[in-house]
């Protein structure tokens, strides 16, 4: 059965005669085979690559198969020896019935490039089957004067087989009253007379046996029989006669069993039972049974079972009219079959490649065909697919299709995607077919990892533990599988001189940084590297981020005196003049925190005084200034204890001992006596001997003390006449950092009291500061 099918433009504009990337999709030439029926199934039929002049092993090569119309697998291809074989055992009958030559069309298809050869494969015929009739016996009513030479049609026998295997004689068996005469039918096909060669006598013998033969042509024949049994009839004049010798029917194949096809009627002018008439079947193919009957009083022909005109689309009847007498007339019903849109469209997949790489050019995913059943308009068909999918649907030659993406495929973007084939033929009303096709997109590695922040920064308190886990930098890649796997690590910093390798570490498949020793804020403060991720992807591929660690101060350091200094060989004695007013300015206590922010913020107090009262301390700027007006009552010496203290969690602090002494004028000598020594004296005042010691010693000690004024004073004198205050060379430290916003010095000073060598108090120099060679760590503070 031809089947037609064609694609209309539709969302896809599918292209007609469509050739594939410039190689011709149909071989050139029709390709004809043949195989004899019933051989064994992998019986070898022709060697295909030496047929169409292809290298040994280029059938595999370019993915070759054979596709058959009817969809089954009776063909098997050995694509690496080339081999065509059967794959069953092919019964020329079961496949073509009657039909001579019988031929079995299929299509060699091959990929890489695209190619498609159009053969036929020939079946031939063995004389497997006998011939046989469909009755075993066949009743003739003759009259007894019916002339000689009378000619009576037989039925024919039946042969599956066909050309010279099929029937090619018929004969009977000796007797002197009839003989076989062979004659041709309008279909091409030979069927027996019976002739009679001698008057029939009723009344001698009223009936005989006569056995008709059936012999094909085969070697050897075969042969079939049936039995004809002539009755002998008395003389009855008329035959019926019909009304049509042709009667025409048209009937839709979906049309129900039991259905009415057409009705035929003969009359007979005799009377009595020469003239009551009955239908029946005559010389009928074996069809014609199981698909009608006929009411044999009625000459009604009713449908007995389903048609199908994709399989049968006419039938050609013969009926027989016969009266009570025997005598009998004959007439033709042809029944057309109307087809209808019975039969859905079939997609027929030849191959199907279900996963394509992205970014890949142009591939084909899928070869099919597609075939209706049925004809006309019914067999007409649209092919088509989603329109908002990236793939394409083309038209190759004899309903092949192929389907393609269309440009490359980003699998970040979707990773599957799922295809509707719909073939729709154009019959009334609309059938159609839907195949879904799922595409899963597999990954390349075509992403870079991407971090979740350009740059990152890391706080950790300083005076750490090691292996403190201080922060995680995270990278994601849009890829899957290996190519998504990520791996961290520390790129070699900038600065040379930056040991970032003793200073942290990364762990390579989660991010997770650690400070591998103890960090020191005042050594250092912060520092910058760079993190690299990198997939595992072939070939990897990379990105960086900016990490910057801040140290935290932490209060780790306690307030530092820079003066008046604890370290000397002998105390620092400030001296003020009885006639000091409130709030003199007596001395400035000045310290510095190593340490940064609240941490390095000062406060001082005072602790412990010889007078309390009389003195106080500048919370902020650390200033001690008389509390009131001095009196000749007051002590001449005093101990100050002052408190420096920073302002962290836990607070440090430092300690500070302030001598004071009291002086009517600056031109008045002064001896600055030890206070342990006066505060043996006045311990050990009942004791006398210990007072005349102590007094020598005084003494002495005085004596000295004066002495090593006197050359002060005049050193100090020559140099004030000179423009010039001498100092004595102080050590301070040199790891002294910067105390922003506060009150306290931001340098390291040195006060000096500086006496010029008169008595005026116009000329006291007080607390003069002297800058020491310190880096430079902030502004200078008020002093």
């Amino acid at each position: 059965m031809e089947v037609r099918g064609f694609c209309f433009p539709r969302q896809r504009q599918v292209v007609f005669l469509f050739l594939f990337w410039g190689v011709s999709l149909a071989g050139s030439g029709l390709r004809r085979y043949w195989v004899t029926e019933e051989t064994e199934r992998g019986s070898f039929i022709v060697n295909l690559a030496k047929d169409l002049g292809l290298a040994e092993g280029e059938l595999a090569a370019r993915g070759t198969r054979v596709v058959s119309d009817d969809n089954k697998q009776r063909l098997l291809l050995d694509s690496y020896t080339g081999n065509l074989l059967t794959n069953e055992k092919l019964d020329r009958e079961k496949l073509c019935g009657l039909t001579e030559p019988c031929m079995l069309y299929f299509q060699i298809l091959m990929d890489n490039p695209f190619q498609i050869y159009q053969a036929e494969l020939r079946v031939r015929d063995i004389n497997d089957h006998s011939p046989v009739f469909r009755n075993k016996e066949m009743v003739l009513k003759i009259l007894e004067n019916t002339p000689e030479g009378t000619a009576f049609r037989l039925e024919r026998g039946q042969d599956s087989d066909g050309g010279l295997n099929g029937i090619q004689n018929y004969t009977i068996n000796s007797n002197s009253f009839f003989h076989i005469k062979i004659s041709d039918s309008d279909e091409g096909m030979i069927y027996p007379e019976l002739v009679l060669d001698k008057a029939l006598d009723w009344e001698e013998q009223k009936e005989l046996t006569l056995t008709l033969t059936a012999l094909d042509g085969g070697s050897p024949p075969r042969s079939g029989t049936s039995t004809i049994r002539i009755v002998v009839m008395d003389i009855n004049d008329n035959a019926p006669q019909f009304a049509q010798a042709l009667y025409e029917a048209h009937t839709p194949e979906n049309s129900p069993v039991g259905s009415l096809i057409v009705k035929v009627s003969a009359e007979d002018v005799d009377s009595g039972v020469n003239a009551e008439v009955s239908y029946s079947f005559f010389d009928a193919a074996e069809d014609i049974p199981t698909t009608f009957q006929i009411n044999p009083f009625s000459g009604e022909i009713i449908l007995r079972e389903l048609l199908d005109y994709e399989l049968v689309k006419s039938y050609k009847i013969n009926i027989q009219a016969t009266d009570g007498g025997g005598l009998s007339a004959r007439c033709t019903v042809l029944v057309q079959v109307l087809d209808t849109n019975d039969n859905p469209p079939e997609l027929i997949m030849s191959s199907l490649s279900n996963h394509i790489a992205e970014n890949s050019p142009e591939m084909v995913l899928a070869v099919f065909r597609i075939i209706d059943r049925d004809s006309g308009e019914n067999g007409k068909m649209v092919c088509y697919i989603q329109d908002y999918l990236p793939f394409l649907l083309k038209h190759s030659v004899d309903n092949f299709y192929i389907l393609m993406t269309n440009g490359a495929l980003d699998r970040e973007s979707q990773a599957e995607y799922n295809i509707t084939i719909t073939v729709t033929d154009l019959g009334t009303p609309r059938l159609q077919t839907q195949q879904n096709i799922t595409v899963l997109v597999s990954d390349i590695n075509d992403n870079a990892p991407t971090f979740t922040q350009t740059s990152y920064t890391l706080f950790i308190r300083e005076n750490n533990s090691p292996a403190l886990h201080i922060g995680t930098i995270s990278a994601a890649d849009r890829d899957s599988g290996t190519n998504a796997q990520v791996t961290y690590s520390l790129l070699p910093p900038q600065d040379p001189h930056l040991p970032l390798g003793s200073l942290v570490s990364i762990n390579a498949d989660n991010g997770h940084l650690f400070a591998l020793r103890a960090l020191d804020y005042e050594a250092l403060q912060a520092f910058e590297f760079r993190v690299g991720a990198t997939d595992r992807g072939s070939p990897a591929l990379s990105s960086e981020a900016l990490v910057r660690v801040v140290v935290v101060d932490a209060n780790d350091n306690s307030p530092f005196v820079l003066y008046p200094l604890q370290n000397g060989s002998a105390p620092c004695t400030e001296l003020v003049p009885r006639a000091a007013e409130a709030g003199y300015l007596v001395t400035k206590v000045v310290a510095v925190d190593g340490d940064s922010g609240q941490n390095a913020w000062l406060s001082f107090q005072l602790l412990k005084a010889t007078e309390p009262g009389l003195f106080s301390v500048w919370a902020h700027n650390g200033e001690v200034r008389t509390a009131r007006l001095l009196s000749e009552r007051d002590a001449a010496k005093h101990r100050l204890l002052v408190l420096v203290k920073d302002n962290g969690e836990p607070p440090q602090s430092a300690s500070v001992t302030l001598h004071v002494l009291l002086v009517d004028g600056f031109s008045q000598p002064y001896l600055p006596l030890p206070e342990a020594a006066a505060e043996q004296a006045q311990a050990d005042s009942l004791t006398v001997y210990l007072v005349i010691a102590l007094a020598s010693v005084s003494s002495l000690f005085l004596f000295s003390v004066v002495l090593f004024v006197a050359v002060r004073l005049c050193r100090r004198h020559r140099a004030v006449s000179a423009g010039l205050c001498s100092v004595p060379g102080v050590h301070f430290p040199s790891h002294l950092v910067d105390i922003s916003g506060t009150e306290t010095l931001s340098q390291s000073y040195q006060y000096e009291v500086c006496l010029t060598g008169g008595s005026g108090a116009s000329e006291f120099k007080f607390l003069k500061p002297v800058t020491l060679n310190l880096p430079p760590q902030g502004n200078e503070v008020e002093k």
